[in-house]
């Protein structure tokens, strides 16, 4: 039987007079779009626009919610936070996005948690219960995007929401399977054959190559790739190439 997947990427991460990615790009290329909700990036036109031209294009969307850190983008390490305030900033960005994807008759299918905050939750149960419970509490019909052997992994399939398993095509592994850290050199992926040599072997191999080696079994849902990644969509059209090449077919894990 064939091989599915979906391909994502995190997007609409322009703000104001700012521009980053080649979104509209892109979205010719993927099958599903992660939306900034304004709390790491993006803001409420572009959040409008990208759904829009997500819609034409017939690709899936959903939240990418985050700490509250523009000036981070993100990936910033956050502590202190009362969980009950983080929570209720989860839940304002994921009620944000489906309220406009509402507006524009493109429904949200899925969430799924950006750079720190994804990371912290990786690893840590209580902070990985919180970000599913704030999707649970906005609406439990949608799918939880998140990285095998993780936390918020094995968090959303306990509170019963349907798991999509992320992988990556321009980030290394720990043996733990959790992403190398940005502050460790080889971290990210610049080589395009790299690459695409670790898609196939994730997807079609069914196995995540480690930094120390080892070959972690994996069944992956969506390949994510980053908007703000130089040569993103060059790197996109690529995998999909050498992914057909291998009899793999790219379509959504959910539509609209």
């Amino acid at each position: 039987m064939m091989k599915k997947l979906d391909l994502n990427c995190d997007m609409g991460e322009s703000f104001g007079a700012y521009v980053i990615g080649d979104d509209a790009a892109m979205l010719k290329l993927v099958t599903t779009a992660n939306i900034a909700c304004g709390f790491h990036a993006g803001d409420p036109v572009v959040m409008r626009r990208t759904i829009r031209q997500a819609r034409e294009d017939g690709v899936a969307v959903g939240a990418h919610p985050s700490f509250a850190d523009l000036y981070g983008f993100g990936r910033r390490r956050i502590s202190g936070e009362r969980p009950e305030d983080l929570e209720a900033q989860l839940m304002y960005q994921i009620v944000a996005m489906q309220g406009m994807c509402a507006l524009e008759s493109h429904p949200m299918t899925h969430v799924k948690t950006h750079g720190a905050l994804g990371n912290m939750a990786a690893v840590d149960p209580d902070l990985a219960a919180l970000c599913v419970r704030a999707v649970k509490t906005v609406d439990p019909a949608l799918v939880f995007v998140s990285l095998p052997y993780s936390e918020t992994y094995k968090a959303a399939e306990d509170a019963g929401l349907s798991v999509a398993c992320e992988i990556y095509a321009d980030r290394t592994y720990t043996d733990a399977g959790g992403l190398t850290p940005r502050s460790q050199p080889g971290a990210v992926i610049h080589d395009l054959l790299q690459s695409v040599e670790q898609v196939l072997e994730m997807v079609v191999g069914g196995h995540i190559p480690t930094t120390g080696g080892k070959r972690l079994p994996v069944d992956a849902t969506t390949l994510c790739v980053h908007g703000d990644t130089p040569g993103a969509v060059e790197i996109v059209r690529a995998l999909r190439a050498s992914l057909a090449e291998n009899g793999v077919e790219i379509a959504p894990f959910s539509k609209p």
